[in-house]
């Protein structure tokens, strides 16, 4: 069973070669050895690695799905970050959730006849590139996998339901300090924290669109958030500096961390 799975992956390698770049193989990827995502078998990362196609780079602020497109991908974010979003007619538009590396990206677009919401690359980003059509088949021929892709997918959901919980229960205040905590803490397992300190390249703008905020009532609430010795940020690097400037915001630094998998 191992020979017959190193021996597909092999081919598709090969194929992939040709069709696409590999990028890093799975089995040597820095992703998996990060505290935020579970253990896999040397067997699924091989089936994984057989699905993959093509490792894709695009610029910042690039589409990776646009909203109506009928033949998205499914992604693996390996580097960068990116948000998901929908927009009203006139414009407007909703940040439904921030992705970070190793989050699985355009699961429901993959699995829609057409994508009800665009992902926007926020940085620079590399993505590991899965065919939709293949998808299928990882739910037919490996199920541990299958299964996992439906808990990544709850847990996306559960991003948004906290998301929409500060919308609509939380003050200004707290919805930005729930969120710069979230990502602080998503950032941290990922390695991508030192010394307090994280990339944070969100604009006062995408933290509006994000908490159903105006931009000035955000601007306000950041500068006071700042003031009250919550963060400090300088080029584009946020330092979280008193987590437990308050009861609530203690709360949400100090919930347990659960690992993930990842595809």
């Amino acid at each position: 069973m191992v020979a017959q799975a190193f021996w597909e992956s092999f081919q598709t390698m090969t194929v992939t070669m040709k069709q696409g770049r590999v990028g890093v193989p799975c089995l040597a990827c820095p992703l998996r050895l990060k505290p935020a995502f579970k253990d896999k078998t040397d067997d699924e990362v091989r089936f994984i690695q057989a699905m993959k196609f093509d490792h894709r780079a695009l610029p910042a602020g690039s589409d990776i799905i646009h909203p109506g497109q009928e033949d998205a991908e499914l992604y693996t974010l390996f580097s960068g970050w990116a948000f998901r979003y929908q927009s009203l007619p006139d414009g407007r538009r909703q940040i439904l959730n921030f992705l970070l590396p190793g989050d699985l990206v355009g699961l429901q677009a993959s699995l829609l006849s057409a994508a009800q919401h665009g992902i926007e690359a926020l940085t620079d980003v590399e993505l590991c590139v899965f065919p939709r059509r293949r998808v299928w088949d990882l739910f037919v021929r490996m199920p541990s996998l299958s299964y996992e892709i439906a808990w990544l997918g709850s847990r996306e959901e559960s991003l948004i339901d906290e998301n929409l919980t500060s919308v609509g229960q939380r003050n200004a205040g707290e919805r930005i300090a729930a969120l710069v905590i979230s990502l602080y803490r998503r950032a941290d397992a990922l390695g991508l924290v030192s010394e307090r300190s994280f990339l944070f390249p969100l604009s006062q703008q995408q933290l509006a669109d994000a908490l159903g905020l105006s931009l000035v009532h955000t601007s306000k609430t950041w500068s006071r958030l700042r003031r009250s010795g919550l963060f400090s940020i300088s080029a584009g690097r946020l330092t979280l500096l008193n987590p437990r400037l308050t009861a609530r915001m203690a709360s949400a630094f100090e919930r347990e961390f659960e690992p993930r998998p990842l595809i």
